[in-house]
């Protein structure tokens, strides 16, 4: 019998599967699902506040006096100052979390992202204190996004890690249904804050999202402060610890070549070989994040403001997406542990491609029912289905080395130049041709982005994630 055969018959168990065999290791999968669920939650709450708030009332409260596509143009903007700082978290925090451990990282986050998002709710308005209602959004959305930058990442790195092989996908995909828990409470709280009349939501309505947020960061900072650290990474640092000698004896012959001495190109291809995992996640990322973004929050915007479609409408589509979000996530895991993570994630992607333009185009019926419709599947698909299957796709394409600082860096990357930007682009777009079309196709665009980069991705599902190696 070969040797592939028999580790076929009598697979290792990874640390994962270990762990679990215990009683305790079973409550420490339950408590660390608990605290990445709260947190995911949390970031989103943030998002699909901010998101609503942008479409909604901040163009009125922090830039008055402008006309509605550049005020709405205004508050997108700042909206994006978020994704400036993701990058930023990512990379700082991602590093600390390959060295330090999940664990230390994702208290740290959790905390910043709360008191941040709690503090843009007493923002005083552009009434009051004049510019600086503005350069304070700025600040705190920078904070926002500089937590945020690892918490997502970190969160699934986490679950992804403490999730046995065989059911990986969909374990994992309780990150997106964590995005989804946030959209819903978002969505909640402005569908009661609506009920104010009109003057009230402007003055001090849109206040109280940002403030009750402070709740669930509270409860996600104390569980997590009691987590145990991932068996994956806990093995590695058992394996870094037994060879240790055998790490620092490098012969001279080994670190005599200088970069210097090698020319530029090789130092490229050297880099873009060693890094191929890195830019599918990066076309990923664009592919999944740039459609959800305009699903979920350019739309609210955009048919409030433009399409003069009452705003009650936006708001019970997103919260009527997110209740089917508690099925459309899991359904998305499961299938790519059934089927693997790449032939389901084409799939989405295609689906996208092929929802852009009918979906804008029917929208300017203005029929409530039909615009409602819309950005249910919109939602069902971009920022629920395909996330699903993102989050073990990610955490199975790096090595378990770098594999925090990695996926954290591609996927704010992806999001910065796809959904950080996406509201911003389709704004000036609307404001540039007056009309639906250009929207639609940045939309098949980003989308066309993710299905391609499908093509050069490998599968994963099911992989070791104590390999050393990155998956491509």
């Amino acid at each position: 019998m070969s040797d592939l055969q028999s580790s076929v018959d009598s697979p290792k168990q990874s640390a994962a599967e270990q762990r679990l065999a215990t009683p305790e290791g079973r409550r420490e999968f339950v408590r660390a699902t608990l605290s990445c669920w709260l947190g995911t939650t949390m970031e989103y709450v943030d998002f699909a506040l901010y998101g609503l708030a942008a479409g909604l009332v901040f163009g009125d409260v922090f830039f008055p006096g402008k006309t509605y596509t550049i005020a709405l143009l205004y508050s997108f903007t700042t909206y994006s100052v978020g994704f400036v700082a993701r990058p930023i978290g990512a990379i700082f925090f991602g590093r600390l979390g390959d060295l330090k451990g999940r664990k230390f990282v994702l208290v740290t986050t959790i905390a910043l992202m709360g008191i941040s998002t709690t503090l843009i709710g007493f923002i005083p308005s552009y009434a009051t204190i004049g510019i600086w209602a503005p350069v304070l959004l700025v600040v705190l959305r920078f904070m926002q996004g500089f937590g945020a930058g690892a918490e997502l990442s970190g969160a699934t790195v986490m679950l992804g890690e403490y999730a046995p092989p065989k059911h990986r996908g969909l374990i994992a995909s309780i990150i997106g249904i964590g995005s989804n828990s946030g959209t819903l409470v978002a969505s909640s709280v402005w569908l009661l804050v609506l009920m104010l009349n009109k003057e009230d939501v402007a003055s001090w309505g849109w206040r109280i999202p940002f403030i009750l947020s402070a709740l669930i960061a509270l409860a996600a900072t104390l569980i997590r402060r009691h987590l145990r650290e991932t068996p994956v990474f806990e093995q590695e640092q058992n394996e870094v610890k037994q060879s240790q000698v055998q790490k620092t004896e490098i012969s001279v012959s080994q670190v005599t070549e200088t970069d210097e001495s090698i020319p530029f190109l090789a130092r490229v291809k050297a880099f873009l070989a060693g890094n191929k995992a890195f830019f599918v996640m990066l076309g990923l990322r664009i592919g999944e994040n740039g459609p959800s973004y305009l699903a979920q929050t350019f739309v609210i915007g955009y048919v409030v403001k433009s399409l003069k479609v009452n705003e009650n409408v936006a708001t019970s589509a997103v919260f009527v997406a997110s209740l089917l979000g508690f099925f459309v996530i899991p359904f998305a895991g499961w299938l790519s542990d059934r089927f693997g993570r790449r032939i389901v994630y084409r799939w989405f992607c295609l689906l996208l491609m092929l929802y852009a333009v009918p979906a804008y185009m029917f929208m300017e019926t203005r029929d409530p029912f039909i615009v409602a419709s819309i950005i249910v599947i919109g939602m069902c698909l971009a920022s629920l289905g395909i996330f699903g299957v993102q989050a073990a796709y990610g955490v199975e394409l790096f090595g378990v080395r770098n594999r925090y600082s990695k996926m954290a860096l591609a996927k704010e990357l992806g999001g910065i130049m796809s959904g950080g930007i996406a509201p911003l682009v389709a704004s000036a777009l609307l404001e540039h041709y007056k009309i639906w079309w250009p929207i639609a196709i940045y939309f098949a665009a980003m989308a066309s982005i993710g299905f391609i980069t499908t093509f050069y991705a490998p599968e994963t599902r099911g992989r070791d994630l104590n390999a050393v190696e990155d998956a491509i």
